[in-house]
């Protein structure tokens, strides 16, 4: 049996790491799902994602989920569970950094291919 080694991880830093947008950062893993961050900005794509769920924590600054029947503005220390199936897209007037968290598989454009779509995603 393998023991796994734990080690705290500070949030800050590993934001402090990266400035792009739209680009999810893999900084944990557990029971087959993908602890992310990423920083928002602008207009993301309207997407889905038929099998998994995703949450969306917001850790600094704000942004708006755009559904097509509604929009939820999300702030600091507030999160939001997009369930599977449900069309949606993140609009960042400013800078907003944001934990995901969501199955290992999941793609960030779910059901489209864009030049934001992210196949391979960067561990730190």
């Amino acid at each position: 049996m393998q023991i796994k080694i734990m080690d705290k991880i500070n949030i800050q830093h590993k934001l402090s790491l990266f400035n792009d947008h739209w680009n999810p950062k893999i900084i944990g893993e557990l029971n087959g799902q993908h602890v992310k961050l990423v920083k928002f900005q602008g207009e993301f794509i309207w997407h889905k994602h038929e099998n998994e769920d995703e949450m969306f924590y917001v850790l600094k600054g704000k942004f708006v989920m755009e559904f097509r029947d509604k929009n939820i503005e999300l702030s600091e220390n507030e999160f939001l569970i997009v369930p599977k199936g449900i069309e949606h897209r993140p609009v960042a007037e400013k800078e907003v950094s944001v934990m995901l968290f969501e199955p290992a598989a999941t793609l960030n454009t779910g059901d489209k291919v864009s030049d934001l779509t992210k196949i391979v995603l960067d561990k730190i």
